[in-house]
């Protein structure tokens, strides 16, 4: 078997068998396939695409290019569920303990931040002690005591991936959806999950800009899900606006307390409530999407999802006195605030700005080794369809030096006035 036979077959738009796949991906991972070589069958990939079957059978090549986390001594059906990132994006600390509540085991691995977007990791890292590295022993110890551990991913899981991806980024083929597809989905079954909920973000601050791009990578996701055995489904969901009013490391913890607790915006709020009943029903957990939504409504009203945040924070080493204490997490020097200069309707928010906006206060980073600020970033005061007077804050910036001129100039550019507009609709579709 040669890669130039099998370039050439994908050149013209021939379905790849199972072997030859995994011919690629092994060759490729082991340094036996040269970069020039993936990167023309990449390209091939990106213009002639990949049948349902193919793209199954390239997920599971790239899993099992690596490790396989084994979590079956959790007791019962493991949900895990990923974002494809945004601004603001919030859901991962409200929903971990949430649906944990709930009697659903969470075990998650996350990421963290690079670019506009933030990183879950990052976020969590923002309470003090807060351990994030736990051995496999006992992060499956964790989910079996309290329903709900989060770490961060193994240094081995899908080593494909992460060579391809590196590829995919200096060679124009990053918005192919059966590699983009493939890679999310490695990485989620590689972390052992039975069931994945799928967060798809679209709009300015989303990787995916349009719902018909949204649709057509959740789709390739679910499918590739069922054709591998594992329950999978999808919510859109807007990114054209930051998630809640909070974006930066410790003003996300504090506005998912809040969310916890019942006080939470509303978008964030109603999110976390779909994403968590999909949750409770691929777990078996529910009957129907309505009582699943109920039931976590419930957790929240009854302070029982509150009290499992405090129990997963003290368990992973963490200040478990700041869901009560807030004010405990770290607090930036000064707050600016970016008023209006009309009156009118919040028409727009550029999401994609605002994160880069925090980035430029130290709340993100554009290198993985990059440090960053956990008390920094930015309260949006109004949402889209608001009406706003000239003058009043639309923003508040946390920032730990007086001058930042160039984050202010961002803000009011990232944001528009007009005479009338209409709030986003967040939840766009569900796909099963």
């Amino acid at each position: 078997m040669r890669i130039v036979d099998i370039i050439e077959r994908k050149q013209n738009g021939e379905e790849l068998t199972d072997r030859e796949i995994r011919f690629v991906v092994e060759g490729f991972t082991s340094g036996e396939i040269p970069d020039y070589q993936m990167s023309a069958w990449m390209m091939a990939v990106y213009f002639k695409g990949m049948t349902e079957r193919e793209a199954a059978h390239l997920t599971l090549a790239m899993v099992e290019s690596g490790d396989r986390i084994d979590l079956s001594a959790i007791e019962g059906v493991k949900v895990d569920k990923h974002s494809t990132g945004g601004v603001g994006d919030t859901t991962t600390i409200v929903l971990a303990p949430l649906v944990a509540s709930a009697g659903v085991p969470v075990a998650k691995m996350s990421g963290r931040g690079l670019g506009h977007t933030g990183g879950t990791l990052d976020k969590f890292e923002a309470i003090e002690g807060f351990q994030i590295e736990q051995t496999p022993e006992r992060f499956i110890e964790l989910v079996n005591q309290n329903k709900v551990a989060v770490v961060g991913q193994t240094g081995n899981l899908v080593p494909a991936d992460k060579k391809m991806y590196a590829l995919r980024d200096v060679t124009s083929t990053v918005q192919s959806i059966p590699l983009i597809a493939s890679s999310i989905m490695s990485k989620k079954i590689a972390s052992g999950a039975d069931a994945i909920v799928l967060d798809v973000k679209v709009g300015d601050g989303a990787f995916m800009k349009t719902v018909e791009q949204a649709e057509a990578l959740a789709h390739a996701m679910v499918k590739i899900g069922q054709e591998v055995g594992v329950t999978t489904l999808a919510v859109l969901s807007d990114m054209n606006h930051p998630l809640g009013h909070a974006v930066g490391n410790a003003l996300e913890v504090k506005e998912a307390i809040d969310t916890l607790r019942g006080e939470g915006p509303s978008d964030l709020t109603e999110l976390s409530l779909v994403l968590g009943a999909q949750m409770l029903l691929a777990a078996g957990r529910v009957d129907d999407f309505e009582a699943g939504k109920a039931l976590l409504q419930e957790k929240i009203d009854s302070g029982e999802a509150l009290d499992k945040l405090r129990t997963f924070i003290e368990s992973q080493g963490g200040d478990a006195s700041v869901v009560d204490h807030p004010e405990r997490l770290p607090q930036a020097k000064y707050q600016i605030e970016v008023t209006a200069p009309t009156s009118g309707y919040l028409s727009r928010w550029k999401a994609h700005d605002v994160g880069v906006a925090c980035s430029l206060l130290g709340a993100g980073r554009i290198e993985y080794t990059d440090s960053i600020d956990y008390s920094v970033g930015v309260m949006i005061h109004k949402k889209v369809g608001d009406p706003v007077a000239e003058g009043e804050a639309v923003a508040t910036i946390y920032a730990n030096r007086e001058d930042v001129s160039e984050v202010i100039e961002q803000l009011q550019a990232s944001f528009e006035i007009s005479d009338s507009a209409e709030p986003l609709t967040l939840i766009k579709e569900v796909i099963h």
